[in-house]
């Protein structure tokens, strides 16, 4: 292009083209009045094609122009051609952008980086402008090498004239765009936090985290794919990318100050490991093999993508009918991503075998396990449809069924769905609770469960139902409740004789001469109790179960000179076993009742406590180090919705 083809500005002097976009091109240009080099960046016709277009991205670039920030590239002026097409003018930055630099495995250079960044992002948040841009084209080093966040001529600044905000501007490049961006939700200063985690991943890894030949994959793949794990040598950065880039907003850090703060903290607590290191297969050049998927997108093509993100999910994600009829609607998850042609279920297909096609890389079952313990921690079982441990388990199971942790992780969700499913009956929350135990059921048949873990659970949810009809009868006004109640429980298959005495129940009124059991209790003489049977676990006991299910270690924290403390190596085998969860402890007392016929349950905190047996883990260290870290714990009494940490564990025999 020579010099009488660039257009026409009104003081300057157009030299070369630089840079083109989807929505602009820049040139470095003279400023004639200054005599100095600016870059100038000119929308092109087909970007702006209206009046109100070109109004909004004039008022945006005003209100840039107010940021006034080291690490900020301010706006020098703003205006129009002689052809009608806005541009504005900047600082020219001759050394180039972030994606044209390898800090591969460097940690220091990219804290230092991601800081300069986000005090940047958190001046413009605090100001109501999100960038909505952030990628490593928009960073750009001056001459004294220092970072500086470019083109916030996307930004979004709360309290806008909204037909100046929602005009067809361009609105973020796929490559680092949060799923309710690529969906076409509104976003606030959290999409940018989610943005950084992706930068800080290229940064470390020399490439991005999702790859994808098109703007549509790429999207999809930020919206339903779990976050790719990190080398060990980088391992350390694992959680604080996460909660960057952690699919619900919500999850993210607060802000972008939060952010920096969980920065510091890392490189704090990293100490000597937070230095450059080696990563095999990432040296040379930057990897940067995808440019449809960061190329800046109109919001024309953004809302295309959103209804091609949401068709996309919606086949992949088709709910499956309840293998188990049930009156009352069930709460239902992300279904499968390749929907049967048999009759819809509620409740998922776990694949016990996985086909070469869907096999995965073993980066990739590592990704899915890490999500799926997270969303355990965090209580997300079954919901939100795109981030909980059911599919991420799902995923898992397609890719090695027969993978010792994949095993591990999916005992602790059926431990979790049974507890949910408890606690929900007991709030009368009969949705979840049927749901939780239908997804039970299906877990524990797709393990290879021989039923007698789902025959407890039904024996607790049984002895909940009772509480519940007690405080629904109670009250006149509820009664009709407990009717209802006792009519829907074919999903909890009771014998009929249990449910005929259920329905006995109900059907009395407050004036019936026979008392219910409540009001039988009241006025019967007290008769003496058979005494319980509460039985003391020793740890050889708790290894037998542990070796016959493959269950692993829970969590119990360091001790002397970082030994990790468990129950293999707290106590001794004669001695009560400590260092468990109360998810274990359900699990070994389903899985006793199995090995002898008999039933068991976790006391409650008034029963352990009274019983002889209970011992902290003071009483059980066999060296003097252990004592000296358990000395300030004190053993407290036994509950079975806490952790059996400082206590033995207990059960008791019912029959």
């Amino acid at each position: 292009m020579t010099s009488s083809n660039y257009p026409s500005v009104a003081g300057y002097q157009i030299q070369r083209v630089i840079g083109h976009g989807g929505m602009s091109t820049v040139y470095i240009a003279e400023q004639t009045s200054l005599e100095r080099r600016v870059a100038l960046k000119i929308m092109l016709p087909e970007a702006l094609a209206d009046e109100v277009s070109r109004a909004r991205f004039e008022n945006e670039a005003r209100i840039i122009a107010r940021l006034e920030h080291p690490n900020i590239v301010g706006i020098f002026e703003v205006g129009r051609t002689a052809d009608g097409l806005p541009f504005y003018s900047m600082p020219y930055l001759p050394h180039g952008h972030l994606a044209q630099r390898n800090l591969i495995g460097d940690q220091p250079k990219v804290a230092a980086i991601m800081r300069s960044l986000l005090q940047a992002l958190d001046y413009a948040h605090v100001r109501g402008v999100v960038h909505r841009d952030v990628k490593a084209e928009n960073v750009l080093f001056d001459d004294s090498d220092r970072p500086m966040l470019a083109d916030f001529g996307i930004a979004l600044r709360r309290g806008n004239n909204p037909r100046l905000t929602n005009a067809g501007l361009a609105v973020g490049s796929t490559a680092y765009m949060p799923p309710e961006q690529a969906r076409g939700q509104e976003v606030d200063r959290r999409a940018d936090i989610y943005s950084m985690g992706v930068l800080a991943w290229e940064m470390l890894m020399g490439q991005l985290p999702f790859n994808a030949g098109d703007a549509l994959t790429m999207a999809i793949k930020h919206v339903q794919d779990p976050i790719p794990r990190l080398p060990s040598a980088l391992k350390h950065w694992q959680p604080f990318i996460d909660k960057a880039m952690a699919k619900q907003p919500e999850l993210r850090f607060a802000s972008a100050n939060d952010m920096q703060q969980a920065l510091d903290a890392l490189e704090q607590q990293s100490g000597k490991a937070f230095t450059a290191v080696e990563l095999p297969n990432t040296t040379g050049a930057r990897k940067f093999s995808l440019p449809n998927s960061r190329t800046l997108i109109s919001a024309g093509a953004v809302t295309a993508i959103a209804i091609a993100v949401g068709f996309a999910l919606f086949q992949q994600q088709q709910p499956e009918a309840p293998t188990t009829p049930s009156p009352v609607t069930t709460q239902t998850d992300r279904p499968s991503p390749q929907p049967s042609a048999a009759a819809p279920s509620t409740v998922e297909d776990i694949p016990l075998e996985a086909t070469d096609k869907d096999q995965k890389e073993p980066l990739g079952i590592a990704a899915y396990l890490a999500n799926a313990q997270q969303q355990l921690s965090h209580g997300q079982l079954l919901t939100p449809a795109n981030a909980n441990a059911w599919n991420s388990l799902k995923a898992a199971w397609k890719a090695d069924p027969t993978y010792p942790e994949t095993l591990k992780l999916t005992a602790q969700l059926f431990d979790a769905l049974a507890d949910a499913s408890v606690a929900a009956l007991r709030n009368g929350d009969m949705n979840t609770a049927i749901s939780n135990f239908q997804h039970a059921q299906q877990l524990d048949a797709r393990r290879g469960g021989t039923g007698a873990a789902i025959t407890t659970l039904r024996k607790r949810l049984d002895s909940v139902l009772d509480e519940r009809l007690d405080k629904l009868l109670a009250r006149s006004e509820t009664r009709p409740a407990a009717t209802k109640l006792v009519s829907d429980l074919a999903w909890l298959d009771l014998p009929e004789a249990r449910l005929r005495a259920l329905r006995a129940r109900t059907a009395k009124t407050p004036s019936s001469t026979a008392p219910t059991p409540a009001s039988a209790a009241a006025h019967t003489p007290a008769q003496p109790t058979a005494p319980l049977e509460v039985q003391s676990i020793s740890r050889l006991e708790y290894a037998q179960f542990a070796n016959a299910t493959g269950r692993g270690f829970s969590n119990c924290g360091k001790g002397f000179l970082g030994r990790t403390l468990k129950w293999s190596n707290t106590g001794s085998d004669r001695k009560p076993v400590v260092c468990i969860s109360a998810a274990d402890a359900q699990a070994y007392a389903a899985w006793r009742g199995a090995q002898d016929g008999h039933s068991y349950r976790l006391p409650s905190a008034g029963e352990a406590s009274t019983h002889a047996s209970s011992t902290s883990w003071l009483n059980l260290c066999n060296d003097h180090a252990c004592k000296q870290r358990m000395a300030s714990n004190k053993p407290q009494p036994l509950d079975a919705t806490r952790g059996y940490d400082d206590v033995s564990l207990l059960l008791v025999r019912t029959h």
